[in-house]
């Protein structure tokens, strides 16, 4: 089993950056495709970005292409989120997940996840 803790949201300027990390119990991390997904309110959960075991392959949500780079330490056992030139619309729950799928964008193939946070950004 796999426990999964976000941290480093917060409130931000429309323009400003932001660094999310998702720090991973257990030994088995390097097994586990990540990714990142958010959850605005009244809206459903939807895909941002998502890297694999080896950190080989990565895939983005396409709003944020160019503005967002996921990576991932597996000797820390962490994976982050660098935001870049924020938008008000990227305002949402911000979650980690892990998969013992290849790397996948749908949020059904994710066995475990953190318990979310909080980033947004004004305008």
């Amino acid at each position: 089993q796999v426990q999964l803790v976000e941290s480093g949201g917060g409130l931000v300027q429309a323009g400003d950056s932001l660094r999310l990390s998702c720090a991973a119990s257990g030994r088995t991390f390097r097994k586990y495709a990540m990714g990142w997904f958010r959850q605005a309110p009244g809206k459903e959960r939807e895909f941002v970005a998502a890297i694999s075991w080896s950190g080989g392959n990565i895939r983005y949500e396409d709003s944020v292409k160019g503005r967002f780079t996921i990576s991932r330490d597996n000797d820390k056992n962490t994976v982050d989120l660098q935001m870049n030139s924020l938008k008000p619309e990227d305002t949402a729950v911000y979650y980690c997940a892990a998969s013992l799928s290849t790397i996948t964008t749908m949020a059904s193939h994710y066995d475990y996840w953190g318990q979310g946070i909080q980033v947004t950004v004004s305008s």
